[in-house]
């Protein structure tokens, strides 16, 4: 499947389908069953031309499952559970009975970066407290598919369609995604920038708009653990716009006319 709008942004990746599906693709990229990792990998992957999957059991870390739509992951799969993880994500798990437990059953077996962040906290929220309503504000999905990161161009739109899409840019073309997501609707606030994980921003957050009247498109990857996955791979100036696929459909059709056949654009990309 080509896009117009890619080309016309001259984006410098492949543009990344999300799929779900039932079958994993054959030579997909996939992380072992029970192994860590950062799911964000895999959509860079997808964005250099391979194909990447995840699943219920294969989904790289909490956040990529809950990001994903595997259900309550911090609950069922973080160490400590809820609790644990909310403090993780602030100012962390020394001090906190629970947390103390934790600790002291991971020492010797758990990654000592891993440790580290546990114990001290990542700092990403100031308090459990207000970790508890970012918990709350993402919520929780699902999905009983595999998901399917696919460059845009193996996408055979008469047996298949995205969920979504996602296009990694930089600024100039960021510029013009939330232009033309702006240019053929009514108000000025049809993308937005939420806060959450890399994947959030690439799954449940982009989801969630596939279900609304008006979808948005979502920017993303100001995730730093994320940021720092990519750094090599897609580079250090980069961030995400993810649309529900019709929300792309639409941004495609309407490309004629539109300022990216002008010469502002043109000078500024050439």
């Amino acid at each position: 499947m080509k896009s117009r709008l890619a080309e016309s942004v001259r984006l410098g990746f492949e543009p990344v389908a999300t799929l779900w599906t039932d079958e994993a693709p054959e030579g997909a990229i996939a992380f072992g069953e029970g192994k860590t990792g950062c799911v964000i990998s895999l959509m860079a992957s997808a964005a250099k031309g391979k194909i990447g999957v995840t699943d219920s059991k294969r989904f790289g870390c909490p956040g990529a499952g809950v990001g994903l739509g595997y259900g309550d992951c911090y609950t069922n799969v973080f160490p400590g559970g809820r609790e644990c993880f909310c403090h993780f994500l602030s100012s962390g798990n020394e001090g906190f009975p629970k947390g103390e437990a934790v600790i002291s059953g991971m020492k010797g077996r758990a990654p000592e970066h891993f440790l580290r962040h546990f114990s001290h906290g990542e700092r990403y929220i100031k308090n459990p407290e207000l970790t508890e309503d970012f918990v709350d504000t993402v919520g929780f999905i699902n999905l009983d598919k595999m998901t399917v990161f696919k460059p845009l161009s193996m996408v055979d739109p008469e047996k298949e369609t995205p969920v979504s899409v996602t296009f990694v840019c930089k600024p100039a073309q960021l510029s013009a995604m939330v232009i033309m997501c702006n240019y053929f609707r009514k108000g000025i606030e049809n993308v937005k920038a939420p806060f959450g994980a890399g994947c959030h921003s690439v799954g449940i957050l982009t989801y969630k708009e596939a279900g609304s009247e008006n979808p948005k498109g979502v920017i993303g990857m100001f995730d730093i653990t994320a940021r720092k996955t990519i750094k090599k791979s897609l580079g250090e100036d980069v961030l995400t716009f993810s649309m529900p696929y019709s929300l792309f459909l639409e941004m495609e059709a309407n490309v004629e006319g539109s300022f990216l056949e002008e010469d502002q654009w043109k000078e500024l990309i050439s």
